[in-house]
């Protein structure tokens, strides 16, 4: 399966959102919102970090991580607004397994790294899009319409990773993203010690 010419979400992640997560999420606004500010500000940094690997050779990369980075933190910006709005004082959280699981299984090889850190942002982009669809119907009108608006940037962000993963590798990558499909089911469907944006149940 050609991933990259697809480049839709269903066909990309490898379960949905259970709805343990969404009513969990429900029950902890004050959290979601807070570790969305910070998933928003780690994705800004994560492209950032792009900009400086392959730029001489791959100016689109550059131009297109610039971009990717401005709009996060606009998201971040826009976050740390409703929570001014909402009374919620910002701080820091622990950092959810997600991520930390997902770069484990990294290869180490120097277009291994690249390739599979790519994909990761892949996956990053695609769960955050799916998880803003699956629990908006059920927010407030003012956080529906944000969450809702987001949808739209997260499917570019996420095109836009597996293109350069595919573009960057030397063998089609399908094999590498069956392997990380595989973490990251298993990550969102098994019981989490505690709630995140992209947590477990």
């Amino acid at each position: 399966m050609n991933y990259f010419n697809q480049a839709t979400i269903d066909t990309f992640l490898p379960c949905k959102t259970p709805k343990a997560w969404v009513d969990k999420a429900l029950n902890s606004i004050d959290i979601l919102l807070l570790d969305h500010a910070h998933c928003e500000k780690k994705a800004a940094s994560a492209a950032i970090s792009f900009m400086y690997r392959k730029s001489t050779e791959h100016p689109e990369l550059l131009l297109r991580m610039s971009k990717i980075a401005r709009e996060e933190l606009v998201h971040f910006e826009q976050v740390l607004g409703i929570l001014k709005k909402r009374n919620i004082e910002y701080r820091l959280l622990s950092e959810s397994r997600y991520v930390k699981e997902l770069k484990k299984h990294v290869r180490t090889s120097e277009e291994g790294r690249l390739v599979d850190t790519l994909i990761i942002g892949a996956f990053i982009e695609a769960r955050s899009c799916e998880r803003f669809g699956a629990i908006a119907p059920f927010l407030d009108e003012e956080l529906e319409k944000f969450y809702l608006g987001l949808l739209a940037s997260e499917q570019r962000h996420f095109t836009i990773y597996l293109k350069f993963a595919q573009q960057f590798a030397t063998e089609d990558i399908e094999h590498h993203i069956k392997r990380f499909a595989t973490v990251e089911k298993h990550l969102i469907e098994s019981p989490d010690a505690e709630f995140r944006f992209h947590s477990g149940v």
